[in-house]
Parts: C-alpha cells; structure tokens; sequence
C-alpha cells in the first residue's frame, strides 16, 4: 500500500491509500512516458539506450536495459552528436540508474585548429591556369 498525499486549491489535505499494484502501474507509466517524450540516447561500444533525465551533474537511463556503464559514452539528440563524457554510475533508484557526469566535452562540427586564423581570410585559394 502507497499513501499519497492529495491537496487541491480551496479543500483540505487529504490521504489516499493506493494498492501496490496501482502504484506499479503508475510508474511504468511514467517511464514509458519519459521513453517516449525523449530524443536523447548514449551510445557507448556500439549499444544506444535512451536517456530518460538529463541534467547539469548527470543522466539517467532505464535500469533493466543499461549495464552499469563507467568510462566514455556519446550523447546524441536524434542524429546530431552533443557531447561525450566521462561518467560513473551513482544510483539507482525507481527503475533507473543514475550516471553522474565527471567532464563533459562538446561535439564541435569542424575540426579544432592548430593555428590562429586571420579575420577576413579566406576559405580557400583558386589558382589562376590561364
């Protein structure tokens, strides 16, 4: 049995029991809830999972589908690369596991440069062959 703890403007606080079951439902709910609304996925040795929570710290991820992860993973949003991490698991709780994130790097679309680029440079030379 659950209690559940209902507040509605204008009416008393009042305490609801909801059976075990009915509370398991609920959650499974949510996660595919959570599932569904969700672009984002890791991708770490070729395995891809959808991440159900993102924040500033860390990430999570459903417990039944992720092995506890540590080292280097790749975050995607659909197709586009945002980042690649470092990460360890922290915990896990409801049926997820929570990845904290130790450094995070983000995916850039060009290569870095070894040099200092002049402002107004060109992007490229064409010679003349005439």
């Amino acid at each position: 049995m659950v209690y559940v703890r209902v507040h509605a403007e204008g009416m008393d606080t009042m305490m609801t029991v909801l059976p075990s079951e009915v509370q398991a439902g609920l959650d499974q709910a949510r996660k595919r809830a959570l599932k569904r609304s969700s672009r984002l996925v890791i991708e770490t040795g070729g395995q891809r999972l959808k991440v159900l929570r993102l924040s500033d710290d860390g990430f999570s991820v459903e417990a039944e589908a992720a092995p506890h992860l540590r080292g280097l993973v790749d975050i995607y949003d659909g197709a586009r690369h945002l980042s690649r991490c470092l990460i360890v698991a922290s915990e896990e709780d409801g049926g997820e596991i929570r990845y904290e994130v130790k450094q995070m790097t983000a995916a850039a679309d060009v290569q870095p440069l070894d040099y200092e680029r002049p402002e107004g440079a060109p992007v490229g030379l064409i010679e003349n062959w005439g």
